[in-house]
């Protein structure tokens, strides 16, 4: 019995090393670091850091969402070991429903919500009726009718946040009609509404910008700015920290800088 014990002993023993091993060849070319993004802006932004990581032997495999709510859930089925598009309320409101128990480890751009048009030059020549699109998942959508309140359009509730919904407008004088569609398909369905609030990742790659082309844009408001996310097992990992420090390399601020006109913001 005692030599059985000190055999599973020595067993159990052998086995911690092969996991620490493991965890640590994560981001090797072996076992590269899987980060799932948004395409677009920050697809574009991370194959910058993933440039600026592999000199210090960090490699990565990137893998790109069309949606908002794949990347998450890929991360929580241990698809991805990490993910970057979503800003702290988007992620605190995916928490509460879904249960994710994810942390984030750093952050790295800002980009800027702004209402355009097609047909109308500014905010006050919309129509009575006119109709204006927003984005439909709960924090963006919050995020879009405040500023559509900013530019005068509507009025909401004292004291509301991103959280606002439809409901919680109280006035709105030209009777606008929002309409909400997937955040992704905004920018393509500008002429078929009079104005839309489209995200910085899906305007820029649609030749928009929220600085130049915006009938009313947000200012750097940091609450907004997109996180590096990981599951909370995996918080202190060093590929987590590296990931997150890339962001905050100069060449990568640089990039961005040089690359969107103003409309995406560093923030790492």
């Amino acid at each position: 019995m005692i030599q059985l014990t000190r055999r599973a002993g020595l067993a159990a023993a052998l086995l911690l090393p092969a996991a620490a091993r493991a965890q640590a060849a994560i981001g090797t070319a072996a076992r590269p670091l899987r980060v799932g993004v948004s395409s677009g802006v920050h697809a574009q932004v991370l194959e910058k850091v993933k440039e600026v990581v592999a000199r210090d032997g960090l490699v990565l495999r990137i893998t790109e969402f069309g949606d908002f709510i794949q990347p998450n859930a890929a991360l929580a089925a241990g698809e991805l070991d990490a993910n970057t598009y979503q800003h702290l309320p988007f992620l605190e409101a995916q928490k509460a429903q879904r249960g994710y128990d994810f942390v984030p480890v750093g952050r790295t751009v800002l980009t800027l919500l702004a209402v355009f048009s097609r047909k109308h030059s500014s905010l006050n020549a919309l129509p009575q009726g006119a109709r204006i699109a927003i984005p439909n998942d709960p924090t963006n959508g919050g995020r879009a009718l405040l500023l559509l309140a900013k530019g005068g359009v509507i009025g909401l509730r004292p004291g509301v946040d991103y959280r606002a919904t439809i409901a919680d407008i109280t006035a709105n004088p030209k009777r606008v009609r929002i309409v909400e569609l997937e955040a992704a398909q905004i920018a393509r369905s500008l002429e078929d509404v009079d104005a839309a609030a489209v995200t910085g990742n899906y305007a820029v790659p649609a030749g928009l910008n929220p600085l130049k082309d915006g009938l009313v844009a947000e200012g750097a408001d940091s609450v907004y700015s997109v996180l590096v996310v990981v599951r909370r097992a995996d918080a202190e990992a060093p590929w987590a920290r590296a990931l997150a420090a890339g962001y905050a390399h100069p060449e990568v601020k640089a990039f961005v800088e040089a690359s969107f006109g103003g409309a995406v913001i560093p923030t790492a």
